[in-house]
């Protein structure tokens, strides 16, 4: 088994050669190509940052010596390209894709954000839900991450659709009279909120997925992925915390039908509190977790469904609704961040 790994690094090593050799004689972007065949060869380590700078440069709109979309597209194509040709989890062209796409969206110029969700939507770029190398038992733990982590990146690009913002890239803004920064979810109207809301939980559940098992949990270019993923983590939380302060708040003018599906993202909000802080429990033990701030979570009061299931039983099915009164300085108390 030693032998033929050496031998598939080796193949792979003389495969990124002969491929950055074509890309210097053959391509149109050859500085560009280069670059992601640097950053996603077979050396089982991170992308270095000298290339996925060159990366991010590549695709920024402020370059003035080509037009910036033509290039954003190019680089896409040629990741998912580079995806397509790999069969073996360790080739970075896909867990090293993937956290270049991830780093990009988060760090890189936001008309990237925009031109992957289209071309994602048309030729399906992360899609590898059958993909698995069992190679051995290392390749096969590792594999079933990189699919979660794809489905991490995809739910992304959806919530992004959802909301048209990217949350990390939310600035917050202070609240008037708090000192605490809020997002956009705490100002949102009923039926925004009920429309992005959900996406935000749908995003936190595949985050939540991202949990290595087996050999997954103690490789080191695993740990680089899962970095920016927890990097995530407390964002997204936050943004449902706000919502579901908002959600609160209005929940009581609902008709009956808003006020069951206000009750539905109130009880996820409450388990997905607690998968969270068992998620981190878990990152803990990691060796990522030396350089990480854990924040403290809290759930959303249980104590209150009750009065939200009372309200549902007399809610109208339609029209306005006059706001109860309700203890919302107990309720505060929980959701102040």
């Amino acid at each position: 088994m030693g032998t033929f790994t050496s031998l598939r690094k080796a193949y792979g090593a003389l495969k990124d050669s002969t491929t950055v050799g074509l890309a210097k004689v053959n391509s149109e972007f050859k500085d560009l190509d280069i670059a992601i065949v640097k950053a996603t060869n077979h050396v089982e380590s991170p992308p270095k940052e000298r290339h996925v700078r060159k990366i991010f440069s590549a695709t920024s709109v402020i370059q003035p010596w080509s037009l910036p979309r033509a290039d954003i597209a190019y680089c896409i194509h040629a990741l998912s390209k580079r995806l397509s040709k790999t069969r073996t989890w360790v080739v970075s062209s896909f867990l090293s894709c993937f956290a270049i796409i991830h780093r990009t969206l988060r760090e890189g110029d936001p008309t990237f954000r925009e031109e992957l969700l289209n071309y994602s939507h048309r030729r399906h770029t992360l899609r590898i839900s059958n993909f698995k190398d069992d190679t051995s038992p290392l390749a096969w733990d590792c594999s079933g991450w990189v699919r979660t982590y794809a489905l991490f990146l995809e739910e992304r690009l959806e919530c992004y659709r959802v909301l048209k913002y990217d949350i990390e890239a939310e600035r917050l803004p202070k609240a008037s009279g708090a000192a605490s920064r809020t997002h956009r979810t705490r100002m949102l109207s009923g039926e925004d909120l009920l429309e992005q809301l959900p996406a935000l939980q749908q995003l936190l559940f595949r985050l939540i997925g991202c949990q290595p098992e087996g050999a997954a949990y103690s490789n080191y270019l695993i740990h680089y992925a899962l970095a920016l993923v927890l990097k995530e983590s407390f964002k997204i939380y936050c943004a449902i915390n706000d919502g579901i302060i908002n959600l609160v708040d209005m929940f009581f003018e609902m008709t009956r039908h808003d006020a069951v599906k206000a009750l539905n993202i109130y009880n996820r909000a409450g388990q997905q509190a607690e998968n969270l802080a068992e998620f981190y429990d878990y990152c803990k033990g990691l060796e990522l977790a030396r350089n990480f701030q854990f924040p403290t979570l809290r759930q959303p009061p249980p104590s209150f469904l009750a009065t939200m299931e009372e309200y549902i039983k007399e809610a109208p099915q339609s029209g306005s609704v006059q706001k109860k009164l309700v203890k919302m300085n107990f309720i505060s108390s929980y959701f102040s961040t």
